[in-house]
Formats: structure tokens, C-alpha cells, sequence
């Protein structure tokens, strides 16, 4: 087959900015088939597969992509299937700008091969179009327990599932999904795929318990207890973590996670939605990560007038997605950059403690910044240019400057060794704890990373316990 040497992958058909800044619709509306089927023939099909080096779980690219071009998109899913159990959600929010795409040999002289919206495109074909759940192993007598339903969690189980063994997945909340469904806005990640995903790993053989606290409800050791062999903790990185500075506990601050939860999982932005959240008219969103942007462009869509990204380096620095960059300019967010919030402001008015507006924000003080040297990342660090403060007026003030581990697990686990951020210390090729039979990975071992490489930890977790198991019985 003849290559196709457009210079420019093709464009991710999407909502008018102006259209969708007022919505929870989907952004992007996905390939159509002949686009699909254009975007597939620039691939050079590489025997040496650099792409494939770039996916943390190792999805044969070139193979799928193969597929595409000769129109078998079914076969092209069940080879990305092979590898990853959550298609249609990597095709969503996985960076391949950074992983395999970075890697493609198109990049080279143009853009890359655009990897994930093809990957999009087939697993939304597959749900479109294969209504049969996928056939169920052969059961091979061993139990492991799973503890959380994020991206790591439904990775790991997902792969011991394919290999016979009884799979059982804890997860705190009420709903399935972890990140998917509590962090991830609905106008990026549809909840309905995240729902189809987990209900092809519950075809498979998974039994998803909800409103299960392991280290409330049930210990590691009461796991252990109940006849399973082994488990794999990925419990997130769900503790936010705030600046310390004054006016923090003010009504109208919030965590990002809160704020997200709230809208994403608990549906605040419903008209009718018994659960309370801010609609602000001035926001703003301190941080430049993935979260900060999801935030930030949530709170527009609940009405707000001017929301305002805070972020203390420059754009160059800006670590979220460039696409979620765009998207949140193209929308009108403002990105104040290079400046720091000093402290929050609240309303007080001491002639009458009554008043409903005390103790609520009103603005927010913050210092003009300038880049010094680099730190210890390697980006330059941040530096206070002296009396540069000025007052920012908003009434709502989002911290999405990350999160940690949730130390639940760690202190009801006896054991149980972690680093001084609260991640879990683990063998990284395997994802083995200090104690036997205990793997965990994702977020609970790195903090706030992406879904890809919290995948990645669980499919080897996966194959780690796999070979623990059956090396046993041998």
C-alpha cells in the first residue's frame, strides 16, 4: 500500500469553542472512516516500531494502525485489546504527544502519525458496532484481590482476568472508574465509556465491590484472610494538597479534587443536583497542570464570567497537555502567568456577624515571579520580584497544585514501607511492596501521574503476580 506523505496529521473534528465553553458535551467529536482510513496510511509501518517503545503497555502500533488502512477495524481492536484494557479512554486523555507519538518517525520532517485519535477511533467503532461481550477464560483456581477501580486497579485486573483468575476489585466510592470518573471532566471522558470499559473487564470475570474502605471496611490482612492469594493496592493519589498560606479555609476555596468530584461524580452541574458547588463568577485556579485546565474550564461551564489560571512560571513551563492548553485559550480562560498568590481575601463585616457574605473570598493577593535558575526538575526556577503584589478580585479560588497518596492504606498495613511523600516503595519492575504477595502502583506509588503510565504499573503488576502465582503451584 502506497504511503500517504501529508506532512499534517488531520484534524480532531470538535466542538466550536464558543459552542462548547457552555456545555458538558464531548469537546472532540472523534475521526470519521475516511479520515480514519487518510490519518492510517501516513503511518511508514517501521519494522524497528519506535512508537511501540513509547506506550507504557506496549500496544503493537503499526499492527492496529495496519488494520485501519485495509478497513478491518474490528481486527485492529482486538489487537490494541491485546494489550490494554481501556481502549477508548486512552484514546481520550492518554499524552501521546509525549510517549508514542514523540517516538513516530513522521515527527521527524512533519507531525507524527496521530496515534491515539486513530486509537479512538477504532475502540468508539468497536463499542458502536460489537454488541457481543468478550468470551470468558477458563477459571485457573487462583483468587487476587485489586484494591481500587482507577486506571491502574481495572489495568491489573483486566490482565489477570484474561488469564483465568478470579479478579475482585475494591473501591471506596460508589462508582467504578477511580480518576476516570471523579477527576476527568465529562466534556473530555464520556462517564458512558468509562461505564463500557468496566462493564467489558466485569464480562470478563471482574467483580467490582463499591463502598469498600480497605483499611476501614476490611484490611490487606482480612484480604489475606478471605482466601486471596495475592494484592495489588491502587488505592490513588487522592489527599490534596494546599499552599499554606492565609485565607485557605475560607468558604470558596477548594481542593481541585473537591471541585472535580463534586461536578464529575456527584453531577453538581445538573439543574437539579442535590450536591452543592460554587458558581462563581471570578475564578481562579491556582496551578498549570492537566487538573488545573480540567478545573478551570469546568467552572466555566457552571457560569462563571472570568476564570483566570494562576501559575508561577511561564507558558514554556506550563506542564498540562498542549492540547488542553489550547482548548482552555481558545475558550477565553486567562492565564495570569508568572505570579504566585500570597494569601486569599475574605469578606468581614464586624458590625454584623449575621451577615451571610462573612468569611467568604473576595479576592486574592498575589506576587509578579521571574525565572532564575534551573532546580532540581530541570526547569527554571521560580523567583519573587520584590514589592510586585497585586489583588486579584474573584470569588472562588481552586488549588490544583497536586496530590498524595492516600495514607489510609499505609498506616492500617503493617509492613508497609513509604517514601517521605506518602508513596508506597515498590520493586519498579515489577511493583512488589516490602511485603510478600503485596504489589501496588499507579498514583499510590508515584503520586499524581498519567492514566497511561498508572496502567502500565498495573499491567506489570499483573504479570509480576502472574508469575509469582503460577511459580508457586510449580
Amino acid at each position: 500500500m502506497s504511503v500517504n506523505m501529508e506532512p499534517k496529521k488531520y484534524e480532531m473534528p470538535s466542538q466550536p469553542p464558543e459552542v462548547r465553553a457552555h456545555n458538558f458535551l464531548e469537546v472532540a467529536l472523534g475521526y470519521d472512516e475516511a479520515t480514519a482510513l487518510r490519518e492510517a496510511e501516513r503511518c511508514l509501518n517501521c519494522k524497528h516500531m519506535p512508537c511501540v517503545d513509547g506506550c507504557p503497555v506496549k500496544i503493537h502500533i503499526p499492527a492496529f494502525i495496519q488494520k485501519v488502512r485495509e478497513g478491518d477495524f474490528e481486527a485492529a481492536y482486538q489487537i490494541i485489546a491485546q494489550a490494554s484494557s481501556l481502549p477508548a479512554v486512552c484514546g481520550r486523555v492518554c499524552p501521546q504527544e509525549n510517549q508514542c507519538e514523540s517516538k513516530c518517525v513522521r515527527g521527524i520532517k512533519g507531525e507524527p502519525v496521530g496515534i491515539g485519535r486513530l486509537e479512538r477511533f477504532v475502540a468508539d467503532w468497536h463499542n458502536a458496532h460489537v454488541a457481543q461481550p468478550p468470551e470468558r477464560p477458563q477459571p485457573n483456581g487462583h483468587r487476587v484481590a485489586v484494591i481500587g477501580s482507577g486506571p491502574a486497579g481495572l489495568s491489573c485486573a483486566g490482565e489477570l482476568a484474561k488469564k483465568g483468575y478470579s479478579v475482585t476489585v475494591f473501591e471506596a466510592l460508589h462508582t467504578a472508574g477511580g480518576v476516570l470518573v471523579y477527576g476527568i471532566p465529562e466534556f473530555r471522558l464520556p462517564k458512558a465509556i468509562v461505564q463500557r470499559e468496566v462493564d467489558t473487564l466485569r464480562a470478563l470475570g471482574v467483580e467490582i465491590r463499591t463502598n469498600t474502605v480497605i483499611g476501614r471496611t476490611l484490611t490487606v490482612d482480612d484480604l489475606f484472610e478471605d482466601g486471596y492469594e495475592a494484592v495489588f493496592i491502587a488505592s490513588g493519589a487522592g489527599l490534596p494538597r494546599f499552599m499554606g498560606i492565609d485565607g485557605e479555609s475560607l468558604n470558596g476555596v477548594y481542593s481541585a479534587n473537591e471541585f472535580l468530584t463534586r461536578n464529575n461524580l456527584m453531577k453538581a452541574y445538573l439543574e437539579h443536583s442535590d450536591t452543592p458547588i460554587v458558581h462563581a463568577k471570578r475564578v481562579a485556579v491556582v496551578g498549570g497542570g492537566n487538573v488545573a485546565m480540567d478545573a478551570a474550564r469546568t467552572a466555566l461551564r457552571l457560569g462563571a464570567e472570568e476564570v483566570s489560571i494562576v501559575y508561577r512560571r511561564s507558558l514554556e513551563e506550563l506542564p498540562a497537555r498542549r492540547e488542553e492548553v489550547e482548548h482552555a485559550m481558545q475558550e477565553g480562560i486567562q492565564f495570569r502567568l508568572l505570579c504566585n498568590p500570597v494569601r486569599i481575601l475574605g469578606y468581614h463585616n464586624a458590625d454584623d456577624p449575621r451577615d451571610a457574605r462573612n468569611g467568604s473570598v473576595v479576592g486574592m493577593e498575589c506576587r509578579r515571579m521571574q525565572l532564575g535558575e534551573p532546580d532540581a526538575s530541570g526547569r527554571r526556577k521560580p523567583v519573587e520580584i520584590p514589592d510586585s503584589e497585586f489583588l486579584l478580585e474573584v470569588d472562588a479560588v481552586i488549588m490544583a497544585i497536586g496530590t498524595s497518596p492516600n495514607p489510609l492504606i499505609k498506616n492500617t498495613t503493617e509492613g508497609l514501607e513509604v517514601n517521605a511523600r506518602g508513596g508506597i516503595i515498590v520493586t519498579p519492575e515489577t511493583g512488589l511492596t516490602s511485603r510478600q504477595n503485596v504489589y501496588a502502583g499507579g498514583d499510590a506509588v508515584t503520586g499524581a501521574a498519567t492514566v497511561i503510565l498508572a496502567m502500565g504499573a498495573g499491567k506489570n503488576a499483573a504479570q509480576a503476580i502472574h508469575r509469582a502465582l503460577t511459580q508457586a503451584v510449580e
